[in-house]
């Protein structure tokens, strides 16, 4: 997929609508493309990290009610990833 164009001129002018955006996009000067604008991943909300942390915490509570490590896991994971291959 190739990032859409801009001028110079239409980043400037719109550069807040692109800052927000996750598009990367390809900066042109007459006509020739000068440079690229990659967005960097932007950082979760801290609606979404508080959610995380809350699983995180659930899931540590059920596996120490269940007296199964998190070692454990690791290695059913691997089992199972083997078996798969």
């Amino acid at each position: 997929m190739n990032p859409q164009t801009v001028s110079t001129r239409e980043f400037r002018a719109d550069l807040a609508k692109y800052l927000e955006s996750q598009e990367p996009l390809a900066i042109s000067k007459h006509g020739r493309t000068i440079g690229y604008y990659i967005p960097a991943q932007q950082p979760l909300e801290a609606q979404e990290l508080d959610a995380l942390k809350r699983a995180t915490q659930r899931l540590q509570t059920m596996l120490a009610e269940r007296g199964i490590s998190e070692d454990a896991v690791i290695e059913e994971f691997k089992r199972a990833k083997k078996q798969r291959l």
